[in-house]
């Protein structure tokens, strides 16, 4: 046994082309390959707990500071868990959300387009 790390989309390419999956099965698949650990700083905690929500809902994860479910203090930074597919998903729901989340939404959609075009 081997455990292979994949840390971009060439490396997912790669690796789905090597056990044998079909053009089409890597094309759906290569968002779902990639995790990623995102940290954003100084977010709005009431726009905290709508991206947490929102990635909730996409079955991905964000973790916030204790403070942030009852507003105790204004920011918070936010830990991001989720695949690239997840994150694409949960974009479109933050680009109608208030206090600053279409700037996030339209950061973590620059970075995962970069993500998958391997930069």
């Amino acid at each position: 046994m081997q455990i292979v790390q994949i840390n971009n989309a060439a490396d997912a390419a790669e690796a789905m082309q090597e056990i044998g999956v079909t053009r089409r099965g890597a094309e759906i698949m290569a968002e779902k390959a990639l995790f990623q650990a995102i940290r954003l700083e100084r977010v709005d905690t009431r726009a905290a707990n709508i991206l947490k929500q929102a990635m909730l809902s996409q079955g991905a994860e964000a973790a916030v500071s204790a403070a942030t479910i009852n507003l105790a203090a204004p920011y918070t930074d936010v830990l991001v868990l989720a695949t690239v597919a997840q994150l694409r998903r949960a974009i479109p729901r933050l680009k109608e959300q208030p206090w600053g989340l279409k700037a996030v939404a339209g950061e973590l959609e620059a970075y995962i387009d970069g993500v998958m075009a391997g930069k």
